[in-house]
């Protein structure tokens, strides 16, 4: 692995992306700073953007749920920022099918995410080219849900990984090599618990490429989850994984760049030897039924 020096620079947004909240107003960064700290075109530079959870609309149970005009315009104000990179990561949350599935079940504290096919292709037309699919709802309608996404996202110009039939991905930038190994404490995922496999996959991954990422989902969830407790967390009877202590090993095996999601809020960053950890990345677009007032409607934007 080579050695590079990172350099960050963090956009914060109130997230304007819950249909029913009809929010409008978004303070953009001074594109000149942008410019002025991350030289994109640099021979020797390489610039990655990541933002948290990503659910465009769901069709369950009806279609009356799904935001308006499609949810072609969730993320019309952040389309040019989100191309202005090297590569732009997110995590995708929920499943590609358009009907059918077993969901896991229904209720006031059930969520099942089952997005049309077609909105996938909007990862592509907002200029994301790297996903993690491993996360608490990629299972939400069994088996046939997970199939339904993998064939959906293989057949757009997107990498992604996360579950046990695509546990790693390398994207090549510039001739430079980039591998991502996503991880998650749930049904289908590369499981984050699980240290000494996380650790060996990391591990080759750093034999083959010039930058590893790694992406997790973890930790507890909620308004009262912004602070890292350097614990094991527990949420909803569920180990949900002690998010410091992994984010560490990840980058004791070789990760440049660990990106955390899940908690639903933002929580803190740190350079640890030299490499990036965000340990959450909060909402970024989610429609629908969020509660995305406070700590919940901050949706950073990170440039590495």
């Amino acid at each position: 692995m080579k050695s590079y020096l990172l350099s960050g620079l963090i956009f914060c947004y109130l997230s304007c992306f819950n249909a029913s909240q009809k929010n409008d107003t978004v303070q953009l960064p001074d594109p000149a700073l942008n410019k002025t700290l991350l030289k994109k075109n640099t021979t020797d530079t390489v610039s990655i953007i990541a933002v948290g959870d990503i659910m465009f609309g769901t069709n369950f149970p009806t279609n009356s749920t799904l935001p308006p005009n499609d949810g072609k315009d969730l993320m019309k104000y952040f389309t040019t920022e989100l191309k202005d990179a090297d590569i732009s990561f997110g995590n995708s949350e929920g499943v590609f099918l358009d009907a059918g599935g077993v969901s896991k079940g229904a209720g006031v504290n059930v969520f099942c995410f089952r997005e049309p096919r077609r909105y996938a292709q909007y990862f592509v037309d907002n200029g994301f080219d790297l996903l993690s699919v491993a996360n608490n709802h990629v299972a939400d309608f069994g088996e046939e849900g997970m199939r339904s996404t993998t064939t959906t996202l293989k057949a757009l110009p997107l990498h992604f990984a996360g579950l046990e039939n695509y546990p790693t991905t390398i994207i090549t930038v510039r001739k430079l090599k980039i591998g991502m190994a996503a991880f998650a404490p749930h049904k289908g995922c590369i499981q984050m618990n699980d240290y000494a496999a996380a650790i060996e996959s990391v591990k080759t991954l750093t034999k083959q490429c010039d930058i590893v990422l790694v992406s997790f989902h973890a930790g507890a969830e909620g308004r009262n989850a912004t602070h890292v407790t350097k614990r094991t967390e527990i949420f909803m009877g569920q180990n949900r994984g002690n998010v410091h202590e992994f984010a560490h090993m990840m980058i004791d095996a070789g990760a440049d760049i660990v990106i955390g999601h899940g908690p639903h809020v933002a929580r803190g960053m740190e350079v640890y030897k030299n490499k990036f950890v965000a340990y959450s990345l909060g909402n970024f677009c989610t429609d629908g039924m969020f509660n995305l007032e406070g700590v919940s409607g901050i949706a950073p934007l990170l440039k590495i």
